[in-house]
């Protein structure tokens, strides 16, 4: 713990610019969200990437997403195998104990996780392919979606695969018996969302289509 270092400077004052204005302008209701507890409209899985920023793009107040963040916005398969699933957790507790409306994958251009499962299956990163690289095996739940994509021209392959991630997602959630039972019930609802952080657009995956569409 004495490699523990104090916070940078620059992030000290911009908390107490936050403090000073946007809390003590908000006090009352930031003092309602801590009594009363949350109760988010939404959950949202989103990726890792500090260029996606769902809060922005929804305009979404304090309190109103339940957001949990990984490597490429992926799920996991259910697995119930008592070992420490922190992506699963976080589901079954929006879906059981928030019971959340919606639940949202958002996945985005551009993402380094995508692009280094395209170059791990590919054959052109065996350093992700070491059992001691936590990205490589993180990766290996888009395995399957690498394989929908592979015969598609090399210039398409990736950004095909950044929407199988949201895809291969969206198919491991319903694998989850709690999620697909609130589904089922009417409970929840789930969404498929793809955002080019380039164009500022938004792409929903639209089952009947077969495809992403933009909204």
């Amino acid at each position: 713990m004495d490699r523990v270092k104090p916070l940078p400077n620059y992030l000290v004052q911009r908390y107490q610019g936050w403090q000073a204005t946007t809390w003590e302008e908000n006090r009352s209701w930031y003092r309602r969200l801590a009594e009363d507890g949350q109760r988010p409209r939404a959950m949202v899985i989103s990726c890792c990437d500090s260029r996606v920023h769902v809060i922005s793009i929804f305009g979404a107040d304090q309190g109103e997403f339940f957001i949990h963040r990984n490597i490429a916005n992926l799920v996991p398969p259910y697995a119930p195998d008592g070992l420490q699933h922190g992506t699963s957790a976080a589901v079954e507790y929006a879906v059981t104990a928030l019971k959340v409306a919606h639940l949202i994958v958002v996945g985005h251009s551009l993402c380094g996780g995508v692009k280094g499962c395209h170059a791990m299956c590919s054959g052109h990163a065996p350093e992700l392919e070491e059992k001691s690289s936590f990205v490589g095996r993180w990766m290996d739940i888009l395995r399957p979606g690498y394989e929908r994509i592979r015969d598609l021209p090399e210039g398409e392959q990736v950004r095909a695969l950044e929407k199988q991630a949201v895809l291969i997602s969206l198919e491991n959630l319903m694998t989850f018996p709690f999620v697909s039972k609130a589904v089922d019930a009417g409970d929840m609802t789930v969404h498929g969302l793809w955002n080019d952080i380039a164009e500022g657009t938004l792409e929903q995956y639209d089952p009947a289509a077969g495809q992403f569409l933009p909204i």
